[in-house]
This record gives structure tokens, sequence and C-alpha cells, in this order.
């Protein structure tokens, strides 16, 4: 509300947020969504409340690292459940049948920020990240506070992009909680206590890196992913493992190809101090059986290829710019790489592929094979061999105009030159930048073979920003993207979809107003849960689509739902609040649907007591 006294600062804050845009490309974000709450003063330590001497504390066994291979069904103990990265929950207390009865049983208020938090839950104690290192272990069955963790976060952090002080997962094994912390170290957490356990810096968050992702924990090594590399770091972005036991690092895999190894000339004749991206801002799945990791890697900086030097194409040059827009296929243990496929080569568009990688067995021409699934911000379902990295086939989702035709055999891209951005152009790119999908999951059900995707259909007029003569790359993406809707749209931004892996056929598409903005969960139920922008919490029927159930909650749904099990009780849980760049891009194209400022919350569902 705009009083008199508030005009000033009104003003302030438009023309900070209005010059922030111009530097990193997001002109077009309303600044009533660029909030920049204030840093918790921790009196240069962290703040650790003392645990209640609570029974669910006394219950709570470790989780050895085999446990994570097969997890108990009333438990979520990563960031999608299980390793294969499907988002799929096997309990089915609350089902198709009985849905329509959902209640909140319990809420908890968070930490205003960006919420894009997966809770985790074991042995009925659930463990919750909020925004700017707040780690709080919940009674999971009522929300009682056990233990509370604060970390001392200088505060140029949030004022820098509240989105940093973000994290979408954690990672559990034996006693510890593993954390990514908003100053670029890794911690463990003791799961009793909240005490920390040990603590490692990857790198000087003064620099620039920066976590989103979180941690996984694959075959005992904890694996992460750096991000920030948008902030013109020379050399781009890696991913680092780590030692359970103490945090200490074990490899380093640079994501941007390094100068006189594989795919090293692939930056058209760039030096490594100026090759700029490649972040992983998500977790990664694995696959015990071949022991490899899987990650996906993140858009080259600037996105604008003429800007960055990797377009005009140099005589005899490759301008690939590996490895970004690639699925890595990484041995967990030395960091080595296995195999890669470049899903977009020489991204321009900010269209990147760092997204889950859905590990699934799928028929393919009569035989099965061992697939992995991915869906980049293009909305194209794209399914490789895991094994090998071999591309197998391909579906377009949502209305693009970026690619025009993909070899069935290879995979490959046939670009829409006229979709190319270039210096003194505006050009039109569907989807827009941030993507018919972003960082919300897809789920995977193993009851219908069905993939389910968030969806967004939007496009954008984008107009380079060229650095000005004598001045270097500084960070940012160097353009200004004015978003609107697909051509002839019928004004439905946002899609759930139902799309069958075995048949390669969509089975059903829920379309609305109102942009997706939370990730997907299927559970055994039949039921798929997703959320949406105008707060609105659903439950679908998994097989047809169908919305089965609809709470209003009090914020933008935002994160990733999960679903879990206390004696014998299935709770649905799903953080919600404002903040996420992700959601404040997408909120541009629906100015009627009001957003609260603040109210990041956890809200849980379930069944009503029985009498």
């Amino acid at each position: 509300m705009n009083t008199p006294t508030h005009k000033p600062v009104a003003k302030l804050i438009e023309r900070l947020f209005l010059a922030t845009a111009l530097a990193t490309g997001t002109l077009g974000v309303s600044p009533a969504f660029a909030q920049v709450p204030a840093a918790p003063v921790t009196n240069g330590k962290p703040q650790v409340t003392p645990p209640k001497n609570d029974a669910a504390l006394r219950a709570l066994t470790p989780v050895p690292a085999k446990m994570l291979l097969n997890p108990p069904d009333n438990d979520w103990l990563m960031w999608r459940r299980t390793y294969d990265g499907w988002g799929f929950s096997p309990l089915k207390q609350i089902n198709a049948d009985n849905v329509k009865n959902l209640t909140v049983a319990w809420s908890w208020a968070m930490t205003p920020g960006a919420t894009e938090t997966t809770p985790l839950v074991h042995d009925g104690v659930l463990f919750l990240y909020n925004w700017l290192d707040k780690v709080q272990a919940l009674d999971a069955t009522n929300g009682d506070l056990l233990w509370e963790y604060k970390r001392d976060i200088a505060v140029e952090i949030p004022r820098q992009n509240g989105n940093n002080a973000a994290k979408r997962n954690m990672a559990m094994v034996d006693d510890k909680l593993i954390v990514a912390t908003s100053d670029a170290h890794i911690i463990a957490l003791d799961t009793k206590t909240g005490k920390v356990i040990w603590d490692h810096e990857t790198e000087d968050y003064k620099k620039g890196w920066r976590y989103t992702g979180g941690p996984l924990v694959a075959s005992n090594v904890i694996v992460q992913g750096m991000s920030g590399c948008g902030n013109a770091m020379p050399g781009g972005c890696f991913v680092t493992g780590h030692d359970i036991n103490d945090g200490k690092e074990l490899w380093r895999f640079h994501t941007i190809a390094q100068p006189g190894e594989p795919g090293g000339d692939s930056w058209n004749g760039l030096p490594l101090e100026k090759r700029f991206g490649a972040s992983t801002w998500n977790s990664g799945t694995y696959d015990p059986d071949t022991d490899t990791l899987f990650l996906g890697v993140g858009q080259p900086y600037p996105h604008i290829a003429e800007i960055g030097g990797l377009l005009p194409k140099k005589e005899g040059a490759n301008n690939d710019a590996l490895y970004t827009d690639a699925t890595l296929a990484l041995d967990p243990h030395t960091g080595k790489l296995k195999w890669y496929y470049q899903h977009l080569k020489n991204d321009t568009w900010d269209l990147d592929y760092a997204y889950e990688r859905v590990l699934v067995d799928i028929p393919v021409d009569g035989k099965i094979r061992k697939a992995m699934v991915t869906v980049g911000k293009l909305g194209i379902i794209e399914v490789l061999d895991r094994t090998n990295g071999q591309w197998l086939w391909s579906k377009q989702t949502v209305y693009q105009n970026v690619v025009s035709a993909i070899d069935p055999k290879t995979g490959e891209k046939t670009i829409n030159q006229a979709a190319v951005p270039h210096i003194g152009q505006t050009t039109t790119n569907c989807p827009a930048d941030p993507g018919s999908r972003g960082w919300p999951a897809t789920a995977y059900s193993p009851r219908t073979h069905m993939l389910y995707i968030p969806l967004n259909e939007y496009c954008s007029d984008t107009t380079p920003v060229p650095i000005e003569e004598g001045k270097s790359y500084t960070g940012g993406s160097r353009a200004i993207f004015a978003r609107g809707q697909v051509p002839n749209s019928d004004g439905k931004i946002g899609r759930v979809d139902g799309v069958d892996l075995f048949t390669q056929k969509a089975v059903w598409s829920d379309r609305t107003r109102a942009p997706q903005t939370g990730a997907a969960l299927a559970t055994g139920g039949g039921l798929v849960f997703a959320g949406a922008l105008d707060r609105y919490f659903r439950a679908y029927d998994d097989k047809t689509g169908k919305i089965l159930w609809q709470m209003r909650a009090s914020n933008i749904v935002n994160s990733f739902p999960i679903t879990y099990s206390v004696k014998g009780k299935q709770y649905v849980a799903v953080a919600v609040g404002n903040g996420s760049s992700h959601a404040r891009s997408l909120a541009t194209l629906t100015p009627e649907i009001a957003v609260p400022d603040g109210g990041s919350a956890l809200f849980v569902y379930a069944l009503p007591e029985s009498k």
C-alpha cells in the first residue's frame, strides 16, 4: 500500500530493481516481487536451539548409505525420494476415492523469502530448510519444533539476490543432515541435535559463488553442484565430491570444458578466462547398478552468443560450448566423465537443461532400454540410453520456435535461425527465457508409466544489451526480455501434462490461467499433486488428469511437495512462499492474480480422523 510516507522508498526500490534488471537481463519482473528480507543477526556464530527431550528425537535412527538404495515407504530421505528421480511415493492411504476429504493437519510459519525447499522425513521427524540457512527439525505429526539451526550469514548475501539464499534440497546419511549454505559451504548437522558436525568451505562466496540446488549422497560420496556462474566467474562452474565423514573435497569436475582436455576446443577459440556459465542448478540422480551419477548443466553466459564471443563462428573453430546444456554421466568416486550428451549447442536464449534426470526402464522398438529422461526449458521430452548416452527419442509438449527439427537417430537439433538473437535486433523466441518448465520437477509413476510435467506457455521478445566499448563482461544475461503469450493464446499459461513413456503419447493435459510454479508429486494412491501461482494446491487423477481436490494456500505453491507416513497415517506436505525468480517472472503474465508479499509457510495435509 503506497501511502505518501512510503513513496520515496518505493521509488528507490524501483530504481534499484530496474538497474539490476538491466544488468542481469531480467527486465520485465515487477518490482513488487523484488523482495529483500532482512538477514537475521546471529552475532557471528551459528545458533542452535537446544533439542527437546522429545520422544520423536529419541526414536530417530541413523540413515546408513545402504538405506538410500531402498528407502522405507514411510520416509522421504532425498530430493525426489529415490535415486532414480521419480518423485513417486508408493503410499496409498490417501487415494483417488478419499482425497476429496483431505484437510490441513498442521502448518508452520517459515522465514520469508524464496521458498523452493524439499522437506525430508525420517522416523517421524521432518527436516525443513528455510530461506537464508535456517534449518529446523519438526515433529512430523503435529509441527512441534524439536531443534533449530541458524547460520551466521553476511548481510550482503540476501542483498545481492534473494534467490542466493534459497536451497532446493538437503541430504541425509548416517546421523548427518547435509546442507549447502548461502556462503558456499557444505555442512553436516547432527540429526538429533542440529549441532554442526563438520563445515567445509568450497569457495569464497564474495567472488560470486553460490548454491541453489542441494547435495546428493551417492555411493558414500556427497556430490554438490556449484552455481553463481553468471557472475562472470572465469572458467565457469564445477561439481565437487566430498567425504561423508569430514566434508573433505575428494574431486572436482569442471562443467566448462578446459583447454587441452576433451571438449576444450568447443568455445570458438575463447580462452578459459572468457568462458562463463555452466551452473548445476539442481541435485542429480544416481544409478547404483552402473555406479553412475547423472547431472544436468546450465547455459553459457552471457546468454547472447554474439556478446559472449560464441558467434559468429570462427573459421575452423567449434562453438558448441561444452558442457553447457548437457547431461553428464560421472563416476561418483572420482568425478571422471563416463559420457555426456549435449542437448542444445551454443545456447543463446537461456534455455538450459539443468533439471532432474529421471531413470526408468522403458520399451523402445520392442526392447527394454535403461533410459534416462529429461525435459529442458524447451519443453521437449528427451530420452537417452543411460548406459552410454545413445539418443532414443524425443517428444515436444508446448509450442516452441527455437528448434525446427530433431534428427530421430541422433537427436541433433536444427535451429530456426529467425529465433536467434542478434545485437541491434529484437527477436521472438518461444518459450521465454525462464523456460516452458523451470526447476519445479517432473514426477514419474510406475502405475501408469506416465511422466507428469509442470509446464508454462509463453514467449519473449529478446533484445541484446551490448557491453560498452572498452568495458569487460561483469555478469548477467546482457538482454532485455519482454515476455508475453504464445501466438493465438487463449490466455491460459499453465499446464500439467501426463505423457506415457511406454507409448510416447500425451494422455492428458490440464491447462490453467495461472502459471504452474510447483513440482509434481505422484503417489501409489493414483494421485498427482502440483501447485500454481494462484496459490492452489491440486490433486489430479493420475490416469485422466481430472482434478479431484484443491485447496488454496496462503502463498504461491513454489516448492517440491512430498508425502510420508507416521504410525500408519499418511501426510502430504508442501512449502509455499513468494520470492523465487521463476515465479516472479511468470507473475508478470497474469497481473490480475494477486500474490502476497510474504508469508512463507509449510502446509501439511491429511485425511480427517475417522469417528
